[in-house]
């Protein structure tokens, strides 16, 4: 179907239907004419981010955000470090003993024994 008829079912706009694509939250299938068409699996899949959006109070945007995060290592490490640096992620135990035991290492005089940690 196209997106006016698709947009009425999800009960929503055309031009929002098409900020969505834009943002990346649907695969959009298109004919031959380059007109979008939606068919039952893009529709379903509109309708689980618009059910994400309201279970979780979030906008298009933040959820295209959240997918970038999920696939993009290196938004996600990003996100992280902010995360660490304001407090509201811990950084795991076994990077924490990696970068003591690496500190350790450099404060070691070359040659000497190794001390237990």
């Amino acid at each position: 179907m196209r997106i006016t008829e698709a947009a009425k079912r999800l009960g929503m706009s055309p031009r929002m239907l098409r900020y969505r694509e834009a943002l990346g939250l649907l695969p959009p299938v298109r004919e031959q004419g380059a007109h979008r068409r939606f068919g039952p699996d893009e529709l379903a899949a509109v309708a689980q981010g618009v059910e994400l959006e309201k279970r979780f109070d979030v906008s298009p945007a933040e959820l295209a955000f959240a997918l970038r995060v999920l696939t993009e290592p290196a938004v996600a490490a990003a996100v992280r470090d902010f995360g660490v640096r304001i407090g509201r992620v811990q950084v795991p135990r076994r990077a924490l003993d990696f970068e003591k035991e690496k500190a350790l290492r450099l404060l070691r005089p070359s040659g000497g024994p190794r001390r237990p940690v």
